[in-house]
Formats: C-alpha cells, sequence, structure tokens
C-alpha cells in the first residue's frame, strides 16, 4: 500500500513536471517532491514502528489523501488549458490543411481518370 502511494505521488510528480514551464515552477515542484518524499519516508518509519498498524493506515492514508487532492486539482486544471491551448493551436492548422487535402483529392481523381480512359482504350 504505501508503494502504491509512492507511486502515485511519482506519478503525480512525473504529470506535473512535465505541464510546469518555467525552471522556477521545476525547481519548486522538485523542491515539493524532496520535501514529501522525505516526510514521507519519515512517516512510514514511524508508521512502522507502532502497534497500532490498521488505524494509522487509515489515518496515514486519509492524510495523504487530503495532501493530495489539491495537488490533483492543479494538475486537471493544467491540463484542461493545456488541452484548451493545444485546440487553439490545432484549429488553424487543420482549417489550413483541409484546401491541401481537397486538392490532393481532385488530382488522385485526375489521376485515377486518366488511368481508366487508358484501359479501356487498350481493351478496345
Amino acid at each position: 500500500m504505501k508503494f502504491t502511494l509512492i507511486a502515485a505521488v511519482v506519478l503525480l510528480a512525473l504529470a506535473q513536471g512535465s505541464i510546469a514551464q518555467d525552471a522556477g515552477d521545476l525547481e519548486q515542484v522538485s523542491q515539493y517532491f524532496e520535501e514529501m518524499k522525505n516526510k514521507m519516508t519519515a512517516d512510514v518509519t514511524a508508521f512502522l514502528g507502532s502497534q497500532d498498524l490498521a488505524g494509522q493506515a487509515q489515518t496515514f492514508v486519509q492524510d495523504r489523501k487530503t495532501q493530495l487532492e489539491p495537488l490533483a486539482a492543479q494538475i486537471q486544471e493544467q491540463l484542461q488549458t493545456a488541452a484548451a491551448k493545444l485546440e487553439e493551436h490545432m484549429k488553424p492548422l487543420a482549417e489550413n490543411v483541409q484546401p491541401m487535402v481537397e486538392t490532393f483529392k481532385k488530382q488522385m481523381e485526375d489521376l485515377l481518370k486518366r488511368l481508366m480512359d487508358q484501359t479501356q482504350m487498350v481493351a478496345q
């Protein structure tokens, strides 16, 4: 279970790191996850040293969930922003490519028609 939590934190760190655009943001994120790693290591060590493992496991999971929910919301917001920007950039590109596709389609139709005409002349 602790490895799942650590993997989730690492996954969120990778997602956050790939979206961060400024070196300052990346440094802050790196520092945040380094602090989280150190805190989680200390918490897991304290957790394993206690007698009430089931109760502390529930508390540990709830604490981590509470800490990670704002980060997940922030990542979701950044992903939505990135998707909107991507759509904004792709829409004009698609509009520019459409005439080229139509031209290519027309050329291929003309070529196919010429081939069919030549085939009919050879067959006669």
